[in-house]
């Protein structure tokens, strides 16, 4: 897949962390993303917003070492949002 096949994200598993503060996001993207592996779902997407950077900046950092992520990019429509890919689980036991 690439970052030019997802035009509409409406029908995307998303979680929005506006207003959250750095732990807590961290804690809530860790817990989106675990659930999403479990579901078997293999995009969705994360709504960090723009402002200062600080919550996009924790979720990549969680993204970039989580075992559960198979790949991930801004949003080329919307700079506050990151599409994330998800490992499949077929070799999961």
């Amino acid at each position: 897949m690439n970052k030019f096949d997802d035009f509409f994200t409406n029908s995307l598993p998303t979680i929005d962390l506006h207003g959250e503060i750095k732990d807590s996001a961290r804690v809530l993207i860790k817990e989106f993303i675990y659930d999403n592996y479990v579901l078997k779902n293999k995009k969705v997407l994360v709504v960090h917003g723009i402002g200062k950077g600080i919550i996009k900046e924790e979720v990549y950092k969680y993204l970039k070492h989580s075992k559960y992520v198979e790949s991930y990019h801004l949003n080329m429509f919307n700079a506050g949002c990151t599409i994330v890919y998800i490992k499949d689980r077929k070799n999961d036991k």
